[in-house]
C-alpha cells in the first residue's frame, strides 16, 4: 500500500493543488523565515513555496517510499541561498534538540499520525520560544452534521486507502491544547477534493515566548 499511495499521492492531488492547494501552500508559508522543519513532507508539495527568507530546511518523511521522491525534489530545490536536509524521523519522536528551529509546518500530516497530541508536543519542544507552526489540514466538518456523519461512516475504509488518513480529526483544537496560540485561521473547503475531506483549517499558531 506504501508504494502504490506514494505513486498516487501526486496525480490524485493535481486538480486540487491547482484549485486552492497551491495558493493555500503559499498563503501559510509566506513570512516563514530562518531554519524551519517540516514534518511528513511526503513527495515534497511545499518546497517550491518556501521564500527566500527560509535559509535552512529540514524536512521530515519517516514512509521511504515518499521519501525517495522527497530525495529527489530537495536535491532540486537547493540552492546556494537554503540549504535542505532530509529526515526518515516520525513526527512523534523527533530527533532534533529542544528549541532548534524558528518555524515548523505540517501541511495535510495530522490526519494521517497516530498521535497526533504526542506530534504537537514534539513540535512545541523543538520550537524556539515565540516559535511559529503553519499548518494546513483537512478536519471534521464542524458546519455541516450531515457531512460528519458521512466522514464518520467511510473513516475505516478511507484510513485503509489512504495510508492511515483520519476524517474526522478537530486538529485546530488539538493546537491549542498543545499550547500554541492561534494567531491566524481560515476555514475553506478544498475544492476538487472527495466531499468527505473538504473542510480544512489553515493558519499560524505561535509558542509561546517563554
Amino acid at each position: 500500500m506504501g508504494l502504490l499511495f506514494a505513486l498516487g499521492y501526486d496525480p490524485f492531488l493535481r486538480r486540487t493543488e491547482e484549485a486552492c492547494l497551491a495558493e493555500w501552500r503559499r498563503e501559510v508559508l509566506a513570512d516563514l523565515s530562518g531554519d524551519v522543519l517540516e514534518i511528513g513532507a511526503g513527495t515534497g508539495a511545499n518546497l517550491r513555496h518556501y521564500p527566500d527568507a527560509v535559509t535552512r530546511l529540514t524536512v521530515s518523511e519517516p514512509d521511504a517510499h515518499m521519501r525517495r521522491r522527497l530525495e529527489e525534489a530537495a536535491r532540486a530545490a537547493t540552492t546556494p541561498a537554503r540549504t535542505i536536509v532530509v529526515s526518515d524521523a516520525p513526527s512523534e519522536a523527533l530527533p532534533f534538540e529542544a528549541a532548534t528551529f524558528d518555524a515548523a509546518v505540517s501541511t495535510l500530516v495530522l490526519c494521517t499520525v497516530a498521535h497526533p497530541d504526542r506530534t504537537l508536543a514534539e513540535i512545541a519542544r523543538v520550537l524556539r520560544p515565540g516559535g511559529r507552526l503553519a499548518f494546513l489540514e483537512h478536519v471534521a466538518s464542524d458546519t455541516d452534521p450531515s457531512r460528519l456523519a458521512w466522514q464518520r461512516r467511510i473513516e475505516p475504509v478511507w484510513k485503509w486507502l489512504a495510508d492511515g488518513c483520519r476524517l474526522t480529526r478537530h486538529t485546530r483544537e488539538a493546537i491549542v491544547r498543545a499550547g500554541f496560540t492561534i494567531e491566524r485561521e481560515v476555514r475553506a473547503s478544498m475544492r476538487k477534493a472527495p466531499p468527505w475531506v473538504r473542510p480544512t483549517v489553515r493558519g499560524i499558531a505561535r509558542k509561546a515566548s517563554a
